[in-house]
């Protein structure tokens, strides 16, 4: 229990950092601050959250990967089921119902780029943790 939570405690914080990256981009560029604008900042939190924590478990979830080189899946695949319901997370009607709406397409460049950083930095940490037999 304790190595899980020295893991928690490290690995946690990186979460936070994108998540706060992303309120402060859907306040500044998005102009997001106004009432009437709620919609855009809920759904792009709520994107950016589901994406990045679905991301993580594809990064997390094992401990053969110990450096960048191939990538956190190339090494070791997820089973094709966590692939799939991963990449079914947005059904276009639940979406709507939900009451999201739909994303500027600069946002989504803001994202890939939220995604890309968050796995490198995951990665890093959880490498990091591994050569110090910590995790």
């Amino acid at each position: 229990m304790n190595e899980i939570t020295r893991f928690i405690l490290f690995i946690g914080p990186c979460s936070s950092i994108f998540d706060y990256t992303t309120y402060l981009v859907m306040l500044y560029v998005f102009k997001a601050w106004d009432p009437s604008q709620a919609h855009l900042f809920q759904t792009g939190w709520f994107v950016e959250s589901l994406l990045t924590q679905t991301l993580i478990i594809h990064v997390i979830r094992t401990n053969k990967i110990r450096s960048c080189k191939a990538g956190p899946v190339g090494r070791s695949p997820s089973p094709r089921s966590w692939s799939w319901l991963s990449a079914s997370t947005f059904p276009s009607r639940l979406c709507q119902r939900a009451g999201l709406r739909a994303l500027p397409r600069l946002y989504w460049l803001f994202l890939l780029m939220t995604l890309a950083c968050y796995m490198v930095l995951t990665q890093v940490v959880k490498a990091w943790l591994l050569k110090k037999a910590w995790a």
